[in-house]
């Protein structure tokens, strides 16, 4: 094993920043507010973590305060939990959030809208505001997390080792006649051991045919000899992700297995060597395709083939921005993170899906994780 220290979590230092940063974009955009509700961007800028519910928990941040807008009853729970210490603003049962909302955010200006926000939420802020009043948050809020920090940077670096040396584990158990549940459940007992206190965020682990279906099949697996196993699974670090996916056999490949798994390898490395500063996202999915292409394989999205995008963007989400797919123009910088996962499907037989994250740096992409060896050396 050989994880590196565990890195410190995100400080409240950190998250000023951010919110100040916030600030800077509201004001360049002619925003006055922006509301945030329970979402991955209220832990990005807060620190506060909550489960959406019926009820609306969020932050509003204005250009000098910030201020939590809590159910009266759970102000003490919100308390008790790691935050930005700000100002709380409680509304009781009977009463309508929406409207203290309103009241924080004064008689006139544009609140933008975190995309996270639930429909009933927005219905209710129109009702209490005005449908001329709400706009939407997302290119001010994506725009910051799209560029991660280095304290970032480190955590997903972590939680990224820490997943690969779970698979490595879970290689070790792999013998005819093991169940997909059990491997799940052992994937998950070592995510715990290692010390990812939740586990596996995820976990597909299937068998011969199965592999195929990108996102695994129903039912529990019975692995037999010669058959492809694929694991795809992740955990979270102080809340970033890692999403790690191996394809292997642990007998001697098939002709077709093996020369497949190769075009795949190929193609991961292409995505790679396409992931220069300055070059247009789809220009990645792109060099994928050529490469199977150049194989017999597709074109476009037709099977055998890569039935999906080549990649996506990871951080406190598991899929969020930069997406590497065709039509995507947003011009690759340092600080993007995302995956490098083009699968290759053989309907009915087997599918391979190598995936590795890469991050920009100043000097171009660095793996997260170094790449497959080979079909049967599924680490390198």
């Amino acid at each position: 094993m050989s994880l590196s220290a565990r890195p410190a979590a995100i400080t409240d230092a950190e998250r000023r920043g951010r919110l100040q940063r916030l600030r800077e974009k509201m004001d360049a955009n002619g925003v006055s507010a922006v509301l945030l509700g329970s979402s991955e961007s209220l832990r990005y800028f807060t620190g506060l973590v909550w489960r959406q519910s019926e009820r609306m928990l969020g932050a509003l941040v204005t250009p000098t305060s910030l201020t939590y807008i809590v159910p009266a009853f759970e102000r003490s729970r919100v308390e008790t939990l790691p935050h930005l210490r700000a100002d709380i603003a409680t509304w009781e049962e009977e009463e309508n959030p929406a409207a203290l909302v309103a009241s924080l955010a004064g008689p006139s200006g544009v609140i933008a809208l975190d995309d996270a926000l639930p429909l009933f939420i927005y219905h209710a802020l129109v009702r209490a505001l005005g449908i001329e009043r709400l706009g939407d948050g997302t290119h001010l809020i994506r725009a910051l997390r799209l560029y991660k920090s280095a304290a970032e940077i480190a955590l997903i670096t972590y939680a990224m080792e820490l997943t690969l040396e779970v698979h490595k584990r879970a290689h070790a158990i792999m013998k005819p006649g093991i169940r997909a549940s059990e491997v799940a459940r052992y994937i998950d007992e070592q995510h715990r051991a290692l010390g990812a206190s939740g586990g596996s965020t995820f976990c597909i682990v299937s068998f011969g045919a199965a592999t195929s279906l990108p996102h695994g099949a129903d039912g529990d697996q019975v692995l037999q000899r010669g058959q492809a196993i694929l694991v795809d699974t992740g955990t979270r670090i102080d809340g970033y992700h890692s999403d790690l996916t191996r394809s292997y056999l642990i007998d001697e490949p098939e002709a077709d297995y093996a020369r497949i798994w190769q075009y795949e390898r190929e193609a991961q490395q292409a995505v790679f060597e396409a992931a220069q500063l300055g070059t247009p996202c789809h220009r990645l999915d792109d060099a994928a395709r050529a490469v199977m292409a150049r194989h017999g394989l597709g074109p476009d999205y037709r099977l055998p083939g890569l039935p999906h995008r080549a990649g996506h963007g990871l951080g406190l989400e598991i899929h969020e921005e930069p997406y590497i797919v065709r039509g995507n123009d947003m011009l690759l910088s340092p600080g993007m993170c995302f995956s490098n996962e083009p699968m290759i499907v053989v309907p009915e037989r087997f599918g391979i899906r190598l995936e590795d994250h890469i991050h920009m740096t100043e000097d171009g992409p660095k793996w997260f994780t170094r790449p497959a060896k080979g079909p049967t050396e599924p680490f390198g």
